[in-house]
């Protein structure tokens, strides 16, 4: 087993770190929304107060029919949540307790299984952190079988508890005939559970260090950074376990283990629930306080609908940060990191060298960021945009005194590539 270790990173703690404790909760109500996945526009399959069963298809992506998105549970379909120009954005199931699900036995080509079910969008690529592309062979194939994110769940836990050590390897195995290349299966030191490297080309490596050493695109980097023309995909822990379930039974399993964390969670652990799910009935939280699916990095804020976003394992509560300390300012800061106040209002971007520290890839995350700054395309892909994407720039975000929406910038400098060049 090779081993690398990251020493550019920082590791944030907070307060509210789920103890290792598991509930089953079933959800009255689940979402999926369009919004969740990035290029993608929806086609509706169901009307409101259609019946539906687990891989019961609610709507395909325009842009590649091949592509469906299925129910997590059986039950009605409650609602179509429109926005604006009558754009869809969630499609919520009423949950009727019998968890009925289509059986996919039959299908035997495993991109065919892995489509018509509605597993496959768990399948990304990079660049542009799309939906990989069914039609292409990628290069390699990355697994993070770990999170350094603050208050990341344990996976260690989470595939112990619920006995999930079988369909991973499945899901492992079926990787690994998605491409040509490898699949690299990144774990940490601490990592209990072993992968067995039977299956073809299958490479397992280890990784130490700060944060954000668990993410992808840090492991991506370390192992084989993208050039351009070239598309790698990946995922994480509980998608390659419903990959694997999938292939065990025929019939896509929906569970998901979530942990609730935070300062503003009274009882933080971790729960069985489903994807999608509308978590209200779980959060015992303090008042005014802010609800993201995900990590408080790289997280969505979802505290008007509480449903859970399709990729997430995790649920962070927070106080809002709108109350101000009168003469805040002139005090000593020691720690001042659970709550979202930004402390002041719109600054001016300055450069304070600080980037490359915590900043782990052998790129230039300054120049980068203006190059997105002024859409220049040329000068982006000299840069290395190919091997970024937004929640890399998280930590530099985080640090940035200017409290400029770095992640967004990056984000729309991939996005105006990929609608120039795809």
């Amino acid at each position: 087993m090779d081993k690398i270790k990251i020493r550019k990173g920082l590791d944030i703690h907070l307060d509210g770190k789920a103890i290792k404790q598991l509930e089953v909760f079933e959800p009255r109500f689940c979402a999926l929304k369009p919004t969740d996945f990035i290029g993608v526009l929806p086609k509706l399959h169901v009307a409101e107060g259609d019946d539906v069963k687990i891989g019961t298809v609610l709507f395909h992506d325009k842009n590649n029919e091949k592509i469906v998105f299925t129910s997590p549970i059986s039950g009605k379909v409650k609602a179509i949540v429109r926005g604006e120009k009558r754009a869809i954005l969630a499609v919520v199931v009423e949950n009727d307790g019998k968890n009925e699900a289509i059986d996919f036995s039959s299908v035997n080509n495993p991109i065919e299984k892995m489509l018509q079910s509605g597993v496959w969008p768990m399948l990304r690529q990079r660049p542009f952190a799309t939906i990989a592309n069914p039609d292409d062979k990628p290069k390699h194939i990355f697994v993070s079988m770990f999170d350094t994110a603050p208050l990341a769940p344990d996976n260690n836990f989470i595939i112990s508890e619920t006995s999930q050590e079988t369909s991973l390897q499945i899901g492992i195995n079926v990787l690994s005939k998605l491409t040509d290349g490898n699949v690299y299966i990144n774990v940490c030191k601490d990592m209990s559970w072993r992968v067995s490297t039977d299956a073809k080309n299958v490479v397992v490596t280890e990784f130490e260090g700060p944060h954000p050493a668990g993410s992808i695109g840090t492991q991506i980097n370390a192992l084989a950074p993208i050039n351009k023309g070239e598309k790698v995909w990946y995922c994480y822990t509980q998608d390659v376990i419903t990959i694997g379930k999938l292939f065990l039974t025929g019939k896509y399993d929906s569970t998901r283990i979530i942990s609730t964390t935070g300062s503003a969670v009274k009882n933080p652990h971790y729960y069985q629930t489903r994807i999608g799910a509308d978590i209200t009935p779980i959060l015992n939280i303090e008042d005014n306080a802010r609800v993201i699916s995900g990590n408080v990095l790289t997280g969505t804020n979802i505290t008007s609908d509480k449903c859970l976003c399709f990729h997430d394992s995790q649920v962070t509560v927070i106080p809002e940060g709108n109350k101000y300390k009168m003469f805040g300012w002139l005090k000593p800061v020691f720690k001042r990191v659970n709550d979202t106040n930004t402390n002041g209002d719109t600054r001016p971007y300055i450069m304070t060298g600080q980037f490359e520290k915590v900043f782990p890839f052998d790129i230039y995350p300054m120049q980068l960021i203006k190059a997105c700054l002024i859409k220049d395309i040329e000068q982006m892909e000299e840069l290395g945009i190919y091997e970024v994407d937004a929640e890399d720039f998280a930590l530099c975000e985080f640090i940035d005194p200017s409290k400029t929406q770095i992640q967004q910038i990056i984000r729309e400098g991939l996005e105006f590539i990929r609608k120039e060049t795809c």
